[in-house]
């Protein structure tokens, strides 16, 4: 009889500072729940995903596979109480039944109504009904790091890459030991350990140092026959004791040199702090820079101005009007802008019809708190030039062939900017973001984009030029507007720690 594996997907990155829900419908693709069984199966099989490098990994080895959920939600607030239970069931669920192996595609960055580190909370669970399965997991780069996720599993892996474009690897690399494990030939020694330092989320790509170096590091130990190496970057927008860097070594039954490189990745971080601080620039300087450009060439690709204050894939509304308002105001002509979150918008626009042309508040309608702000609509007056179901599959190479689902959504265009209206929260991290909505992106001038590093993973080969925009938002780089209460102190460079 073949060995039985439970393998799951729940992953959110929470931003406690942002005011958007996250109930149990904000973990659904393309319907109102997650998926569950044999449809989980489906979506994933084959996917960019962690969880499609799971399946394979096991069918390849034999395993009898069950998966209860697949849940995925954008990034927002902190997860309603009610639906983290329903995941969480499900998942212990399938563990009661009994299996010989548990995998599991987390996030690592999950605060619930309940509890700071939902990851950990879960995986204590599955320990008390499993003691002795072997357990790997797989988790974003964004993991802030807790000793209930670190000491309840047997392997730990993260993305090496950010954007993130190695889900398959890295998924692989959670799964190959603990099917190694189960026939004997390994036996996992993991080490971890944190720093007191919040990298700037926008410091963070693996494109660029410091965390191109550490990231390559961690590559050339599991070259030399380490199991899986990892930093953790954190996410910085969760006020929560642990958020922040920290590593992860996992070797085969060496756990003197677990220690001993997992402590070198944390020197080697610490000593980079002060790279991962991010230099704030002023939208008016942002948007005569990107005047200046010179975008008449043929073939020279879009100037990308980048709305990183209000990525949703950080927990932002995605709906504040600083930057698109400056862009239409200064002039700025031949334009797609990508995307305001607006459901309001959407069904007023979807009733007037294509062809209409349209005046109305754009954007704006979520206030945000935590920063003492309201939210504040745009006037806008365009033509409804397209309308859409919302749903796509990204071409890669961030998550190939996932269903991405936007919602109802419509192209409003003003005759210099394009933009684009949609129901569901969407990082633009693929071209097919546009491509789905009739828009192709290398014929445009500019394209502004609500992102932070995801879009280079879509947008980085077409792009002219890239010019940070400092707007509006819960996503903002600007630590002084954000009030910390419970993350550990002292933190880099929240204060300015030379000692840990």
């Amino acid at each position: 009889m073949a060995q039985r594996i439970v393998m799951a997907l729940m992953k959110h990155e929470t931003n406690t500072f942002s005011p958007v829900p996250t109930d149990l419908a904000r973990f659904a693709k393309g319907q109102s729940t997650p998926f569950y069984g044999a449809e989980a199966y489906r979506a994933y099989k084959g996917t960019g995903s962690c969880l499609g490098a799971f399946i394979d990994v096991a069918e390849a080895a034999g395993l009898e596979i069950v998966i209860p959920i697949a849940a995925n939600a954008p990034p927002s607030g902190p997860v309603q109480a009610q639906a983290y239970a329903h995941m969480c069931e499900h998942v212990l669920g399938a563990v009661r039944d009994g299996c010989d192996a548990i995998l599991l595609d987390l996030h690592g960055a999950m605060v619930t109504a309940d509890h700071e580190d939902g990851e950990g909370t879960l995986l204590a669970q599955v320990r008390e009904i499993a003691p002795d399965v072997p357990l790997g997991i797989a988790l974003d780069m964004h993991t802030n790091l807790y000793p209930q996720i670190a000491e309840n599993v047997n392997v730990l892996a993260g993305y090496h890459t950010y954007p993130h474009i190695d889900h398959i690897e890295t998924g692989t690399r959670a799964a190959k030991p603990i099917v190694d494990m189960l026939a004997g030939r390994v036996q996992p020694t993991l080490a971890w350990g944190t720093r007191p330092m919040l990298p700037h989320v926008m410091r963070q790509g693996t494109d660029d140092e410091p965390n191109r170096s550490l990231q390559e590091r961690c590559r050339q130990m599991e070259q030399s026959g380490v199991l899986a190496a990892t930093v953790f970057t954190g996410f910085p927008h969760a006020d929560i004791h642990n958020a922040g860097l920290s590593a992860v070594v996992v070797t085969d039954n060496e756990p003197e040199r677990a220690r001993e490189l997992c402590d070198e990745l944390l020197e080697d971080a610490w000593a980079s702090r002060e790279a991962f601080v991010y230099k704030i620039r002023p939208l008016a300087d942002s948007l005569e820079e990107a005047k200046a450009i010179d975008t008449t060439e043929s073939d020279s690709g879009p100037v990308i101005l980048l709305d990183h204050y209000d990525n949703c894939a950080s927990g932002g509304t995605q709906d504040t009007m600083t930057v698109l308002a400056a862009i239409i105001e200064a002039g700025f002509e031949n334009v797609a802008a990508f995307a305001i979150h607006d459901p309001d918008a959407v069904r007023e626009l979807i009733a007037a019809g294509v062809g209409a042309t349209v005046t109305l508040p754009l954007g704006g309608k979520i206030d945000m708190p935590a920063l003492g702000l309201k939210g504040q609509p745009y006037e806008v007056t365009g033509r409804v030039k397209l309308i859409s179901a919302g749903q796509f599959r990204n071409q890669g190479p961030a998550s190939t062939g996932v269903l991405m689902d936007m919602g109802p959504t419509v192209v409003l265009d003003t005759g210099k900017v394009e933009i684009v209206v949609i129901s569901r929260h969407q990082e633009p991290n693929d071209l097919a973001c546009f491509l789905s909505l009739g828009i192709d992106p290398r014929e445009k001038s500019y394209l502004m984009l609500k992102s932070r590093i995801h879009y280079r993973a879509g947008f980085a080969k077409i792009a002219k030029a890239v010019v940070e925009c400092a707007g509006t938002g819960v996503c903002t780089s600007d630590y002084d507007v954000l009030e910390f209460k419970n993350v550990r102190r002292p933190v880099y460079p929240l204060d300015l720690a030379n000692e840990y």
